[in-house]
């Protein structure tokens, strides 16, 4: 029986390994994905499409296909390294929680609770991980893969190479959102050329070209699929104010202490104002008005109670 764990934990390991190992290839092979698409789309399809001499609609529609491709490519490639380069959420050096805010107690904690190891203290209002020898903030989990603990962690995701936690969350949420509409978009604009495929007529172009748009259509397709059921789970989320951890953790909890409601459960994540909702960034102001933004601090039931 030791043995069976002893093995599983060391394959655990190895997997987590394996995806540290990823780093940059990941990031290549989304870039890949782009190139291929902007080839199809772009160099072989609307480009020589605006360029020619053709129908005054069809140039109207090459260069409206341009335009809002290259617009979504620029926010896509935006809020994709916002959340590859931002820091999901440390936990600050000497950090100590003033009370058990994840049990919902107002009892601040006193020194003598803390002993002379938190490690060894026993006590169930102290949350502490002992892989990272440190005290745990309120909704915070250690992640295998970076080695370390995030702030309000929703998973590590091997796409961005990096974990998604309280202070890259928005920008992940961007980022599928603009990854939806860029492969929709791809996908229609390339869906003429896909359907001629299988035409009886002759298709202009080389064997090259015609592959790379075959295959770019049927990865947009694939993407824009997948990305849609991901975006959805996560506007679910973001609804209720919990993460993908959190909503497997309090299944058997019909109670959430931290759903706050539709608007206020957005407005922790997005902020409150509107011209920051659509981009990878936060004002100042809601910097200084949101502490759950800072990812120590989150607001719940009972203290929107005391305050009314």
């Amino acid at each position: 029986m030791y043995r069976s764990g002893a093995v599983m934990a060391w394959n655990v390991f190895r997997f987590c390994t394996a995806l540290r190992g990823l780093g940059s290839i990941m990031i290549l092979l989304v870039l890949g994905v782009v190139g291929v698409t902007y080839y199809a789309v772009v160099i072989t399809t609307y480009g020589p499409s605006l360029a020619s001499s053709g129908g005054l609609l069809d140039v109207l529609i090459a260069l409206s296909v341009l335009v809002l491709f290259h617009c979504l490519l620029v926010m896509l490639l935006w809020c994709y390294f916002s959340v590859v380069f931002t820091d999901p959420g440390s936990v600050p050096p000497n950090w100590r929680p003033e009370l058990d805010e994840e049990r919902g107690e107002a009892d601040p904690l006193t020194t003598s609770e803390f002993g002379a190891s938190p490690a060894d203290s026993g006590n169930p209002r102290i949350r502490f991980c002992r892989k990272c020898n440190q005290l745990k903030p309120p909704r915070c989990h250690h992640c295998s893969v970076c080695g370390r603990c995030v702030l309000k962690m929703d998973h590590h995701c091997v796409w961005v190479v990096n974990c998604v936690g309280a202070l890259n969350y928005k920008y992940f949420l961007l980022f599928l959102f603009y990854t939806f509409l860029e492969t929709t978009v791809v996908t229609l604009s390339l869906l003429p050329q896909f359907i001629a495929f299988f035409s009886d007529g002759e298709i202009p172009g080389t064997p090259g070209t015609l592959a790379t748009t075959f295959l770019a259509f049927v990865l947009n397709l694939a993407f824009a699929l997948s990305v849609l059921g991901f975006l959805i789970m996560h506007i679910s989320l973001v609804s209720g104010n919990t993460t993908t951890i959190e909503a497997y953790e309090k299944k058997t909890s019909p109670k959430w202490r931290y759903d706050l409601g539709r608007k206020r459960n957005f407005e922790q994540v997005f902020g409150l104002d509107k011209r920051y909702w659509f981009i990878p960034a936060y004002s100042e102001e809601d910097l200084r008005r949101i502490p759950a933004l800072h990812g120590l601090e989150y607001p719940s039931k009972p203290d929107l109670d005391a305050q009314e």
